[in-house]
């Protein structure tokens, strides 16, 4: 199972990200990844639109170019941001300049991304029609990364291509529901299940597999996680997370030991990478890092 860092983009400050990337890379960790918001969404502590959220390509691009060797992606990209088209040429470039290591993680959105869209202008369809894009979109870039035009569906146009120069990503798809586990299972090379707990997370991957049908699809986890060297080191982050006024919502929680059990468990349901966005001081990276070796 490989091990992902979770970039910290929500920032004005773009040394940032890339000294955690370049920390992962000396801890030998396999790859960092980035959210693809406008501004920081409602889930985050601190989120609306006057905070500042660095561009995930661009980012990613930078980390490719400065810390070789390192896999790079999004986690995730929301198919209604970009057109098909922009974002196949991004994707492919990112991989072009990682040498091959790209990963495009695509999402539906959900309620948490509404303001951006409506802040910028972005229409938001329903859930529905959302997922079904998100199929299409997949399903289009696809074609495009392997040389082969797309010849439209009832949300992606057709797209000639060619994408040049060539790339070609792997394709993840990032969602909870049933319908985009789903729609992973049909149209991806992988399916990540951000934020769930190990029972969430079985039931989730027995499903893909189920609907896999035969095809190879690989499940992955990714999820905000606050790991404690030991429990009282663990109760001494809840604390002072609690005297800051944060709560624990979202976030798994827990010692280092108690991650190593957690990956075990996650191994077992045959999950390909875990991606983690380390919640606490600066040295966290370098306690998970230390869990998961």
């Amino acid at each position: 199972m490989k091990i992902g860092i979770s970039l910290p983009v929500f920032t004005a400050d773009p040394a940032r990200p890339l000294s955690v990337a370049a920390r992962a890379s000396e801890l030998g960790l396999d790859g960092v990844f980035s959210p693809d918001h406008l501004f920081p969404p409602a889930v985050y502590p601190t989120s609306g639109p006057d905070k500042p959220s660095l561009e995930a390509f661009s980012v990613l691009s930078a980390v490719a170019a400065t810390v070789p060797a390192m896999h790079v992606g999004t986690l995730v990209s929301r198919v209604t941001l970009r057109a098909p088209g922009v974002l196949a040429k991004q994707a492919a470039a990112l991989d072009q300049l990682s040498g091959g290591r790209a990963i495009l993680g695509l999402g539906a959105g959900d309620s948490a991304s509404l303001g951006e869209h409506q802040r910028y202008g972005i229409p938001f369809p329903p859930a529905k029609t959302r997922v079904e894009m998100l199929e299409e979109t997949a399903l289009a870039l696809r074609a495009l990364f392997e040389g082969r035009p797309w010849a439209g569906g009832r949300h992606v146009e057709a797209l000639e291509g060619p994408l040049l120069p060539t790339g070609s990503p792997e394709v993840w798809i990032g969602g909870l529901s049933d319908a985009v586990v789903q729609v992973a299972a049909r149209a991806a090379d992988a399916w990540n299940g951000w934020g769930l707990d190990a029972q969430g997370y079985a039931a989730r991957a027995a499903s893909l597999r189920a609907s896999a049908d035969g095809r190879e699809v690989s499940p992955t986890w990714g999820g905000i996680a606050l790991v404690g060297r030991d429990r009282a080191d663990v109760e001494r982050l809840l604390d002072e997370r609690a005297k800051r006024g944060l709560g624990t919502g979202g976030l798994w929680v827990g010692s280092a030991q108690a991650l190593r059990d957690f990956a075990h468990s996650l191994e077992d349901h045959g999950c390909s990478w875990i991606v983690l966005l380390a919640a606490g001081p600066d040295d966290r990276l370098d306690v998970i890092a230390e869990a998961l070796s």
